[in-house]
C-alpha cells in the first residue's frame, strides 16, 4: 500500500502576523538604538575634556595667575582633535568648550565643562581646589543655541 505524504506549512495569515510583529518591534527599538548610538559618540567626545580638566585644576591649585582664554595649554583649534571633536577652546575662567562633528545630529554643536569651587560657583581666583565640574549646561556656552540636545548627553553630563 502506497503511503500518502501530506505537506504542511504555514498559512499566509500566520506569516503576515509574524511579519507584523517584527515590524512593530523594529518601529519601537530602532529610534532608541539611534539615540543610544549618538549618545555613545558624545560620550567618546567627552573624553576629550580630560587633558584640559587636569591642566585647569593644576592652575587653580598652584595659585598662579589665570592664563586667559585660549592659553591654558590644552586647546585644539583648528581641529579636528578626534573622530567626533572638531575643536577644544577655553575661556578666561577655565570653562572648556568642545565643538562636535562627524555625525549629522552633532555637527557644529558644543558641550561645555565648567570648573566649580566649593560654593558651586565658577571660581574667579586661584589658590583653591576645583571641587566639581558642571557638564552640559547651555549657560556655559557662548550661545545656548549651540548646545547639544540633552537626550544625546550621558547621564553624568546633563548640566547639573
Amino acid at each position: 500500500m502506497p503511503r500518502v505524504q501530506s505537506q504542511r506549512g504555514f498559512t499566509i495569515i500566520e506569516l503576515m502576523i509574524v511579519m507584523m510583529i517584527i515590524g512593530i518591534l523594529v518601529a519601537i527599538v530602532l529610534p532608541s538604538m539611534r539615540v543610544n548610538a549618538t549618545r555613545t559618540r558624545v560620550s567618546e567626545a567627552i573624553m576629550a575634556f580630560n587633558n584640559c580638566k587636569t591642566m585647569i585644576s593644576e592652575v587653580y591649585l598652584s595659585g598662579s595667575d589665570l592664563p586667559g582664554a585660549g592659553n591654558w595649554g590644552c586647546e585644539v583649534d583648528p581641529g579636528p582633535q578626534s573622530q567626533y571633536v572638531n575643536t577644544i577652546r577655553t575661556t578666561d575662567e577655565g570653562i572648556i568648550r568642545i565643538e562636535l562633528y562627524g555625525d549629522p545630529k552633532l555637527t557644529t554643536f558644543e558641550i561645555a565643562l565648567a570648573p566649580l569651587d566649593d560654593t558651586g560657583n565658577i571660581p574667579t581666583v586661584t589658590g583653591s581646589a576645583i571641587k566639581s565640574w558642571r557638564c552640559g549646561n547651555p549657560g556655559d556656552l557662548g550661545s545656548p543655541a549651540y548646545a547639544v540636545n540633552s537626550k544625546y548627553l550621558p547621564g553624568t553630563c546633563r548640566g547639573l
